[in-house]
């Protein structure tokens, strides 16, 4: 018998035989969606008897501390799933053995609809309209198509290639960039030379050592006058300051659905610079997500009973089965 640490109820989900299922939904009820379980269905953080079994834990999702936090408290914990395609907040618990799986293909449709909606809404002049509506008034004039534009997506994994999937239709050329240069994907050393040739900067790469900061004064200086960037990614990707300026100076816009400082404190540029749309980091959090989350969560447990290598590895090795 393997015990799993869950955030939905077993009886929703068609599990194999061999688990000895326990559900915490975690300390923040504000995402728990229709089908995810609220602090109502709860008693709280498992006892630590049962945490002391638990050899399989899904995160809840989001980045709350306290379900992070518990790891250490499992002391016969082999393998960790996050609920999120990021999984830079879990690698500070990790310790040496455990496997951690991220959520890849969860989040593809969801976060590629919002960026597309994101370059939508910022190139047919959406958040003027807004603005405008409540004095009555009329901004009638010629906006920007998405048609006939060049988007660079950055960080060409399966929400990159999800994105661009979405974006294809509307007759725009797509430049792909990832890390690692393969056959019609440039390595990040392409960057300084495609920027330039991009209207709209789309980002979606991780959050990693490479990565943090990357979006900084000189690469924003190398896109094309009057470009899009769009961070659907992670926040600290991008300088914020140096986002700041290009925009206060008009040259450039933005469309940010994560930010750093994140949450976006009041009274920041960012809320009220024309040419900057924020969205309060919502990629993931649309009714696509449940049903792929648990359709994760479900192939995840019957490998593990069937002593099968996990999907989705980002740290260790596959594990599966009785240790």
């Amino acid at each position: 018998m393997v015990d799993v640490l869950i955030p939905y109820p077993a009886q929703s989900l068609a599990l194999p035989p061999g688990l000895d299922v326990h559900t915490w939904v975690g300390e923040s009820t504000t995402t728990s969606g229709p089908e995810l379980l609220t602090s109502a269905d709860t008693t709280g953080i498992p006892a630590q008897d049962v945490l002391d079994r638990v050899e399989f834990y899904v995160i809840p999702y989001g980045f709350a501390p306290p379900a992070t936090n518990l790891i250490e408290r499992m002391p016969k914990l082999r393998a960790v799933q996050t609920l999120t395609a990021g999984y830079e907040h879990v690698l500070p618990h990790l310790r040496d053995g455990l496997t951690l799986c991220n959520a890849r293909g969860v989040h593809d449709a969801s976060t590629a609809e919002l960026a597309v909606t994101l370059t939508l809404a910022s190139l047919r002049g959406i958040p003027e309209f807004v603005r405008a509506a409540p004095s009555g008034e009329w901004l009638q004039a010629w906006y920007e198509s998405l048609a006939d534009k060049t988007v660079l997506v950055v960080g060409y994994g399966a929400i990159g290639r999800a994105i661009e999937a979405r974006l294809r239709p509307f007759e725009c050329d797509v430049l792909a960039v990832a890390r690692t240069a393969r056959e019609g994907v440039a390595g990040f050393e392409s960057l300084p030379g495609l920027l330039g040739r991009a209207d709209v900067v789309i980002l979606i790469c991780p959050l990693t050592d490479e990565t943090r900061g990357m979006v900084d004064a000189r690469f924003l200086a190398a896109m094309r006058d009057g470009a899009l960037l769009v961070n659907v990614a992670r926040g600290p990707i991008v300088r914020t300051d140096a986002l700041v300026e290009e925009v206060r100076a008009g040259r450039l816009r933005a469309a940010m659905d994560v930010t750093d400082p994140e949450p976006l404190p009041p009274g920041h540029p960012l809320w009220t610079l024309p040419g900057a749309l924020i969205s309060p980091h919502v990629g993931g959090l649309s009714s696509a997500f449940h049903p792929r989350a648990k359709r994760l969560v479900q192939s995840q447990l019957t490998r593990l009973a069937a002593g099968e290598p996990l999907a989705n590895v980002v740290v260790g090795d596959p594990v599966g089965g009785e240790a």
